[in-house]
């Protein structure tokens, strides 16, 4: 299933596995189909070779749904922590019964392998953009985590390289691929309530305490498990201390982007699927959010923001507003319809009963999020939540942090994707990367 820029295909790959980086486990050069856990009806040329960076949240569950399918070999793990790393590496081989899982510390060891087909990435925001690049530039294509980016341009810098290098990705965004969700989006898209007047966002409020005790904000060395400056990365450099790292990054602005990026991947998503605004952003953002004064975590915990687009539709992002329900609503000239996870309802109520035409608008429809990745890599066509699609949902989360930060309405260009008139607010669109890291195709 490789592409001519491949220089081995699968079943190449099956006759004869390369030798692994240096430091990490080589490979036998006859696989038995027992060792590989395929099923009769997987042919060896149809195996999706695959491997993963990151493994302190999100990437363990994603392996586990790639692993429990026919076409798919998982051969490496990558991670700077030695737990996560092993936990991740343990398994992959109960899974196969074997202990041929190679273990890689630096992505760039991991992506000298040219016998993987594609790559699952679950980092810290502030990691997004560097391992994505390498990885396209490999020639894998990429499942990655939501949001897209931890800035603007680099959102940018990573849609480029996808088209660049002609590699299928596929985002986290996986309510695209559930039910309730296609089907809100579906008669929003059809017109059944009419012109949109109007779209309510609502989003988590505060910062979840992932395990975080009393003192642990203190200055101390790092975990011997935890490579802490590799962590760190392209962020500015901060002393360690428990409540920085592991799942709590993400209230700390440098290394992500709290409530509001972590959610704009999938509520503003489906925003934008019910809108047709996949491909644009808005022209104009305002809002405000209450930052923490005391503490390291700094993203907003509280926030509202109002958006507008070229056609003049506006959309309310909040988080910690009750007037705001959770999750999409739609609000049109004859009704709304309102959609989060595990619910959907409308008003009045038989317009989810309506039916929609075979020439009417259809939607994508996946009802497998990895499946449809997997699907897609063979076939070599669009998955349900692409790049551009991705980056336009982050696009909304970046500008309003500005917007929230600089305390005024930023006027955006959708097309050039630049700010106008504003050359403080320009310059946050991007950021600095700490030496000797460097953002570049």
């Amino acid at each position: 299933m490789k592409t001519k820029a491949k220089k081995m295909n699968r079943r190449q790959f099956l006759k004869q596995l390369s030798t692994a980086a240096a430091g990490t486990a080589c490979f036998p050069s006859i696989v038995p189909a027992a060792v590989l856990g395929k099923t009769e009806a997987t042919a060896p040329s149809n195996r999706i070779v695959m491997a993963g960076i990151g493994f302190g949240m999100m990437g363990i569950p994603n392996m586990r749904s790639f692993l429990g399918k026919d076409e798919v070999q998982w051969v490496a793990v990558c991670d700077v922590d030695k737990n996560n790393l092993t936990r991740a590496r343990d398994i992959v081989n109960k899974k196969y019964g074997n202990t041929n899982c190679a273990v890689y510390h630096d992505f760039r060891e991991l992506c000298l392998r040219k016998d993987i087909d594609a790559i699952s990435i679950a980092l810290p925001d502030h990691w997004h953009a560097i391992p994505v690049i390498a990885s396209t530039r490999t020639g894998y294509d990429i499942y990655g985590e939501k949001p897209l980016s931890h800035d603007l341009l680099e959102g940018r810098a990573m849609c480029n390289a996808v088209k660049r290098y002609s590699r299928i990705w596929q985002t986290g965004s996986w309510q695209r691929s559930v039910a309730n969700f296609h089907r809100a989006s579906e008669l929003v898209r059809n017109g059944r309530i009419g012109k949109i007047l109007r779209v309510e966002v609502g989003l988590p409020s505060g910062h979840t305490d992932f395990g975080r005790t009393a003192g642990q904000e203190a200055i101390e060395p790092p975990p011997p498990n935890l490579d802490y400056d590799f962590w760190i990365g392209p962020a500015p450099y901060a002393p360690y201390c428990p409540a920085r790292v592991h799942k709590n990054w993400r209230w700390i602005l440098d290394l992500g982007g709290g409530q509001l990026m972590d959610w704009v991947g999938h509520h503003v998503d489906i925003a934008h699927w019910g809108l047709d605004f996949d491909t644009t952003g808005p022209v104009e953002i305002e809002g405000y959010g209450e930052f923490p004064r005391l503490g390291i975590w700094n993203s907003p915990t509280r926030y509202y923001l109002h958006a507008k687009y070229a056609d003049g539709t506006p959309m309310i992002i909040a988080g910690g507003h009750r007037e705001i329900r959770s999750g999409t609503k739609w609000i049109g000239e004859f009704g709304w319809i309102w959609v989060d996870r595990g619910g959907l309802e409308a008003h009045p109520p038989y317009i989810l009963n309506e039916y929609i035409r075979p020439e009417e608008t259809r939607l994508y429809k996946s009802r497998d999020h990895h499946q449809n990745f997997l699907d897609c890599v063979k076939s070599r066509k669009l998955t349900i939540t692409p790049i551009e699609v991705a980056h336009r949902s982050a696009s909304v989360g970046h500008l309003g942090v500005i917007a929230m930060e600089l305390g005024r309405k930023i006027r955006f260009n959708p097309e050039t994707e630049t700010i106008i008139n504003d050359p403080e607010a320009s310059r946050m669109l991007g950021r600095a990367y700490r030496s000797p890291w460097q953002l570049s195709l």
